[in-house]
This record gives structure tokens, sequence and C-alpha cells, in this order.
């Protein structure tokens, strides 16, 4: 069966010195973040990517890495747009984002066909987590539905020196997803991780705790389902916050597990998390990648 790798590209870099912190130069012969994870995933047997960008980049995110890949694997690309919004919906005044991860997998409607897996653009993974994702979603039976699964990254490895982060928290029963919640300001004190709720309540978890790091695999049946929940969150969650509402997809997936739609299988992986969440992430990504070169795990030199 035929699997794509969706890779959310589309975001701001804010937080990485006002840059463009997908296409941040990391590797020994100025790979960035995602040739490691194509590299990963086309290993892994995945057939094609698919990218899902902003307009005002695609010149130097092609520059970057489009132009490079596509003469080793099948490369396609979507756009998330602010305006992408079902008919009778106007973009509310003052609103200058889009609309969550939720939002920018909307974009995928009519090219992605297959089972897919999800990923962020500037996140690190390892290869652990692509191959086991890759075989559930290529072992389902065809015309699978509801089915899904993620990777099951463990809190303590997917921390950064340099700041906080927000990580989707599993519980997770006999290797299935019961619940997804976003908690935010996560960061180690001490041999607990502490954080807290959306709505500022104060929180403590093991470093084992399992989370999710937007590492999802769907069947395509998902964006049909995914588009009635974009629904529901128009006509309640942004008309009540309509500046700073986001749709995003572990609250999609937990709502989804709460009323039955869906199962969620949790793939274990122990693979380090790193990222450029801060700019001063960089250096240790850029020494992770050299350790992992030394060893064989990836060669010098990726798609050139």
């Amino acid at each position: 069966m035929k699997t794509t790798l969706v890779v959310m590209a589309a975001g701001m870099g804010s937080r990485f010195g006002g840059g463009i912190k997908q296409l941040a130069e990391v590797g020994p012969s100025g790979e960035i973040i995602m040739d490691y994870s194509i590299y990963a995933a086309k290993e892994a047997g995945f057939d094609k990517v698919v990218f899902i960008i902003r307009r005002d980049i695609e010149e130097a995110f092609r520059r970057a890495i489009g132009d490079r890949i596509e003469k080793y694997i099948d490369v396609e690309y979507v756009y998330q747009e602010l305006s992408n919004l079902p008919e009778g919906y106007e973009v509310p005044d003052g609103r200058g984002k889009p609309w969550g991860t939720g939002h920018a997998i909307l974009s995928c409607i009519g090219t992605v066909k297959e089972p897919f897996l999800v990923i962020n653009a500037d996140d690190y993974y390892g290869k652990e987590a692509f191959r086991a994702l890759h075989d559930y979603l290529a072992e389902l039976p065809a015309g699978s539905a509801a089915q899904y699964c993620m990777a099951g990254f463990i809190l303590g490895n997917t921390l950064s020196a340099n700041g906080k982060v927000t990580r989707g928290v599993c519980k997770v029963e006999d290797g299935t997803l019961a619940s997804v919640e976003e908690m935010f300001d996560l960061r180690a004190e001490g041999d607990v991780v502490v954080g807290r709720r959306a709505d500022g309540t104060p929180m403590t978890f093991s470093p084992d705790a399992k989370v999710s790091m937007n590492f999802w695999g769907f069947t395509p049946d998902f964006l049909t389902a995914l588009n009635g929940y974009f629904l529901k969150f128009l006509d309640t969650d942004a008309k009540a916050d309509p500046l700073k509402s986001e749709f995003l997809l572990p609250s999609v997936v937990g709502s989804m597990i709460a009323d039955g739609s869906a199962r969620v299988a949790v793939l274990p992986t122990s693979d380090r998390w790193f990222g450029v969440t801060y700019a001063e992430d960089k250096a240790n990504f850029m020494q992770c990648i050299r350790e992992r070169i030394a060893v064989g795990e990836y060669p010098e030199t990726t798609f050139r």
C-alpha cells in the first residue's frame, strides 16, 4: 500500500529570531531538519512527500529543499491560507494567522488519498518512529477507516534546554490512546516536569509520560472527519475567540476518541526529539546530527 509523508511547514518561525526556522541549515552540507526527516521517511518506505507551506515562503522553500529532493521522491505542495474557509464563513477582522495544525491538514483534501503520516517541519524525530508508523499504515487492510496511530514519545526526551515547550500529554490504555491534552510551559524541574493546563492550572508529570509530537498516522477518511470538526470549531471556539482560537490536531483526535469515532494505536519510541523552537536549540541539534553521522545512521550528505 502506498503511503505519504505530510510535512507541516507553514509556521511563522516567530521564536527563532524572526527567520524562517524550518529552513535553518543544521547539517554538514547545508542540510535542514527536513532533510533528515525525509531521509528517514523514504528509508522507512514512504512514497511521496506533501509540503504544507505559505505562498510567501514558496520560493525560498523550493530553493532550500523542494527542488533538491524531488529528484529522489515524489513531491507535491499545498497551501495553508487564512482565507481557506468553508462557504458562508469569513475571516474575522483583525485575524492575522491561520487556524492551527488541524486547519493546515485540511489543505491536503483532494491531494492526499492514501494513508499518511503528519509531522512538523522543524522537529527532528529520529528514525524509529518513521519505521513503526509506516509499517502500521502499510499493513492496514485496504479500505480501513478510523484506525489511526501516533508515535508515543517520552516526555523527558522532548524538552528544550533553552525554554518552555508545549506538548500533547497522553493517557494510554493497553497500547491505545485514551486521551490527549495540550500542556503548556513544560520544563524540567528536578526529577519531574512541570507545566500548566490551558486554563492556567499547574501540572506535574513524570519524565516518562507519553506525549504527542504531532507525529500522527491517518487513513484518508480522517480528512472528511476533520472537515466536520472544523465546522463545529468555527461555530463555537472561533466565535468565542475569533482572533486567537486554534484548531489543533491533538484536540480533534481527542474529540474523536471521546465520541468513539476513532481508535488510535500508540507506537512507542525511545528516540530523542530535537528541534529549533528557540535559536539556541540549533547548536544542540547540529551536535546530535554529527553524532548520528559518525555512527552511520545518516550519510555525510543527503539529497545532493
